[in-house]
């Protein structure tokens, strides 16, 4: 099974432009418009900084982060909140299930519309990286 373009939407150049996604054979990539070159970035290279960024977030908050998951599911038991902790704490060893499946449109279009933004330069590192309502780790 091809693995799958995770953030496809919400990635930009440099210059704030959205970036292109595009298949080389079987891989998926980002096509970023390097004055005229089109560079074509393998996009798990591009996903894998942003899923292990969200991960290092996450790391230390898992406790609140469950309570709160598990209100908004309205399953606020000891049980949920506790299946809920280990998911995130085990995120990690997610990755490769995430690059299986994707994640669903509607989420996507829900992260674009709260404002969640990649910007990569031209050899796929992540420059910065915009996730509105997320807590500063230089702010706790």
């Amino acid at each position: 099974m091809p693995k799958k373009i995770l953030f496809q939407g919400l990635v930009y150049d440099e210059s704030d432009n959205p970036v292109e996604t595009a298949y080389v054979g079987n891989e998926p990539c980002y096509v970023v418009d390097d004055s005229g070159f089109r560079r074509h970035i393998p996009s798990e290279q591009v996903d894998r900084q942003v899923l292990e960024s969200m991960r290092e977030m996450i790391t230390g908050h898992e406790d609140i982060l469950s309570e709160q998951a598990a209100k908004m599911l309205g399953q606020d038991d000891i049980f949920t909140r506790a299946m809920i902790e280990t998911q995130l704490k085990q995120m990690d060893q997610q990755f490769d299930r995430i690059f299986e499946v994707g994640i669903p449109e509607e989420s996507l279009a829900y992260m674009g519309m709260t404002g969640f933004r990649i910007k990569i330069n031209v050899h796929g590192e992540v420059i910065d990286l915009q996730q509105p309502g997320m807590i500063d780790p230089d702010e706790e």
